[in-house]
């Protein structure tokens, strides 16, 4: 592999122009394609093989026209203190409102609370749902300022009128401005790891090119494959950080190679060689571990898996190809000031920051690794209380209208009105399908949690009836999820008894449903990428318990890491330093694109730190000097690299997409732990431990393993001294 991306990077320096032009040309086409790619539609969240997601699609069989895609939004009226909506002067004022949100044009119907008994028992809070005949993103800024309008005029009245649903709703931005200070901050680091505005330059340069062709390849996909916006800036946030990270491998050790004398070209063919087979090894993990999302099956996660993967390989091509090409454009440009100035260059000494935290670990190897196991243990502590769920508008701000919408219904109907469970019955296997649908709605009634159960509602073919049954407690409540097992328990003895069958659903089933569905993937899942990383760790460093140790060290921190999350959005710790005003359930689908993520940027360092270790001890250092050697040439980059997707991922907390922040939080923290706490403290007090054993691996399984040549050593044995002297590098060859 190294001779081959060798030879491939001596190609882009050498046909350096053409390189980026065709680049460039893959941007502005990719552009092109976005710009005139299709309006997104809205992929919606189909769920298949769980028991909601089956009673949706009976539903929608069953009863020709309905869709449960269309916007709709529920206006809760709510009189002053001491007063009813049934006052004259209110229920004119909510009659009238109906009758204007009626006489939209795209509205299919607006309920009178009078007339669907809609109003709580106290009379003091009443509702009105409105429905479209179109999704949300159809609706045009007429319909919805019409609405807007008779809303406000319900107001003058002396209501308090608060909205909630998807015909009004604004969509979250799914970034703030927490991400160019990341942006500036990644920067900052380039600059003090490098010492060159060029070299500090050209990550961040490629990078941008590289997410741009990725976002703009989502944004021309998304009409095909139905991608959602939270899609493209998952593949963003990722993609960016990569790509900034596989620059600066290649760009250092092309640095380090011209300090060996090398010529520009010769340089840049073995940074690609050396550096980009590491580059090309992290980014296949990570593309397997996104791509392995897919196992799960769930087309939303899958979707987001695939597109952050497409993101990677762009980032990977990129560091192998354009990186070297602009190398060429600017040989001398990315070295430090002072080697530009006299030309001479300045290894990097025995004793610096790097092998200094490496013979500190050494001498104290025993307690660092107790005290880095404790900590993450203690960090993984609340995962125990994992609690998966799609938070709504409850964890929203008591500041919006759909949250306050969303209490004042839960004040005067009860805490389970906000998410209500539909029941499907199919009486096709009924004698007289009638009586079966009143018996289990009764059935239901009776079960211990239901508050009350609506009216059933029958298909034209009168073999097909809905109603609700609305529980006792709120729609994120382990109890409701106690609920919903409950009636799906009994159905066997009511379904033998009625002939006919019932489904659980309604936006709360699916909820639960997906969460267990995702909790149940979650530990097989993290066990497949367990077991990858121990195969490929295997195959590259030759040996079984470095493997092994990579492997415990991957699972401390991304426990650590989803321990963290649970604590800040779920407990609640530390939440409002966040901007996080509220907390509930962890998004169902975070903690396994959690582990997926992790998983490939924690062998990122792995790579990086440890190649260098075993290149040292094959070359004659003795287990602990060859972990000195190791940091000593690697430490600085990687800590450099942590930081910088620190410094990204940290910038989408900002979101106001719940999915987007916490995955932006779960990472900084991963890539925290990970970085400094398992690799710069876990891996060398193992490794010191350890010893020569560290590296054994054995003989039949030497010769049975396919060699992966990371380190570049058939790279380092193939070339020839250099022909030719360097390239000067005074001030005039810049």
């Amino acid at each position: 592999m190294a001779v081959i991306l060798s030879r491939l990077g001596r190609l882009a320096f050498r046909r350096r122009w053409l390189t980026i032009l065709i680049w460039l040309a893959v941007l502005t086409g990719v552009g092109a394609a976005a710009a005139t790619a299709p309006a997104v539609e809205d992929p919606g969240n189909s769920m298949p093989g769980i028991e909601s997601q089956k009673a949706f699609d009976l539903m929608e069989q069953r009863f020709p026209g309905t869709r449960a895609d269309v916007a709709s939004e529920r206006v809760v009226f709510v009189a002053p203190d001491g007063q009813k909506v049934t006052a004259a002067g209110h229920r004119a004022a909510i009659e009238t409102f109906v009758s204007e949100a009626a006489d939209g044009s795209q509205v299919a119907g607006a309920a009178d609370p009078f007339r669907t008994k809609a109003v709580s028992t106290d009379g003091g809070t009443a509702y009105s749902t409105v429905s479209f005949k179109d999704k949300a993103d159809h609706l045009t800024d007429t319909s919805k300022d019409h609405l807007r309008t008779a809303i406000d005029r319900a107001r003058e009245s002396g209501l308090t009128v608060e909205t909630g649903g998807t015909a009004l709703a604004e969509q979250p931005a799914a970034g703030g401005t927490g991400e160019v200070i990341g942006i500036g901050i990644a920067a900052l680091v380039l600059l003090v790891t490098f010492g060159s505005l060029a070299a500090a330059g050209l990550p961040l340069l490629t990078a941008v090119v590289g997410v741009g062709i990725g976002m703009a390849g989502v944004l021309a996909l998304a009409s095909t494959f139905e991608l959602s916006e939270s899609t493209g800036t998952l593949a963003t946030m990722l993609g960016l950080a990569v790509g900034i990270d596989y620059a600066m491998f290649v760009v250092s050790r092309y640095r380090e190679e011209r300090a060996k004398d090398r010529t520009p070209e010769e340089a840049a063919g073995l940074a690609a060689g050396t550096a980009g087979s590491a580059v090309v090894f992290a980014g296949l993990t990570v593309v397997i571990a996104l791509a392995g999302l897919s196992v799960v099956g769930i087309p939303t996660l899958t979707k987001m898996g695939l597109a952050a993967a497409g993101a990677v390989v762009v980032a990977v091509l990129i560091s192998l190809t354009l990186v070297p090409a602009l190398l060429g454009c600017w040989p001398n440009a990315v070295l430090s000031r002072t080697t530009r100035r006299t030309g001479r260059f300045k290894e990097g000494g025995e004793r610096n920051g790097g092998s200094r935290w490496a013979r500190l670990v050494l001498r104290r190897p025993v307690a660092v690794l107790l005290l880095s196991v404790v900590g993450l243990g203690a960090l993984a502590l609340p995962v125990r209380d994992l609690q998966l769920g799609m938070p709504g508008d409850e964890v929203k701000a008591t500041s919006t209208t759909e949250r306050r919408a969303y209490d004042a219904l839960a004040e005067a109907f009860g805490a389970g009105f906000n998410g209500p469970l539909t029941i499907v019955v199919d009486g096709r296997g009924a004698d007289d399908p009638k009586s079966a649908v009143a018996t289990i709605s009764g059935k239901i009634a009776d079960e211990k949690g239901v508050v009350s159960v609506s009216q059933a509602r029958f298909n034209a073919a009168g073999d097909t009836a809905v109603f609700s049954a609305v529980p006792a407690t709120g729609p994120s409540d382990k109890k409701t999820q106690d609920l919903v097992n409950a009636i799906r328990d009994d159905r066997p003895g009511i379904d033998a008894s009625t002939g006919a069958t019932f489904s659980v659903t309604g936006t709360t089933a699916v909820n639960i449903d997906v969460s267990e569905k995702v909790q149940g993937a979650l530990i097989p899942y993290l066990m497949i990428v367990v077991g990858l990383a121990f195969v490929l760790l295997l195959i590259v460093f030759r040996s079984v318990l470095v493997p092994l140790k990579a492997a415990l060290g991957f699972l401390l921190s991304v426990l650590a890491a989803l321990g963290s999350v649970v604590a800040v959005f779920q407990q609640g710790h530390g939440a409002s330093l966040l901007g996080v005003e509220e907390t509930g359930p962890i998004m169902n689908m975070m903690p396994i694109f959690l582990v997926g993520i992790v998983f490939g940027l924690a062998m990122d360092y792995e790579v990086f730190l440890v190649a260098r270790m075993r290149e040292a001890y094959v070359h004659g250092d003795g287990p602990a000097q060859a972990v000195v050697t190791g940091f000593r040439h690697s430490a600085r980059v990687v800590v450099a690299a942590a930081l910088i997707m620190i410094a990204v991922f940290s910038g989408f907390v900002t979101a106001d997409e719940s999915l987007i922040k916490m995955i932006g939080f779960g990472l900084a923290a991963a890539v925290l732990l990970d970085a400094f706490v398992v690799r710069m403290a876990f891996v060398p007090a193992v490794l010191a431990l350890l010893g020569r054993s560290a590296w054994w691996l054995p003989k039949w399984l030497d010769r049975a393993l396919p060699v992966v040549d990371v380190e570049g050593e058939t790279l380092t044995r193939r070339e020839a001294p250099a022909q030719q002297e360097a390239t000067p590098v005074g001030p005039a060859a810049v």
